[in-house]
């Protein structure tokens, strides 16, 4: 359960940062970036809380 809470306080936040950042700088090549990485950060969380914190 903590690893919920934390993982969504800090995907918001890297959330909020990047998008503050995107308003600021509103280039091309930089929002497909961001985009990317933050799918790649999605996945990763929820197949960390899937796994559960299971040795591989």
């Amino acid at each position: 359960m903590t690893n919920l809470i934390t993982g969504l306080i800090g995907l918001a936040l890297v959330m909020t940062f990047l998008g503050i950042l995107l308003a600021w700088i509103k280039a091309i090549p930089l929002i497909i970036i961001v985009v990317c990485v933050m799918i790649l950060a999605v996945i990763d969380f929820v197949r960390s809380l899937r796994t559960n914190g299971a040795p591989r």
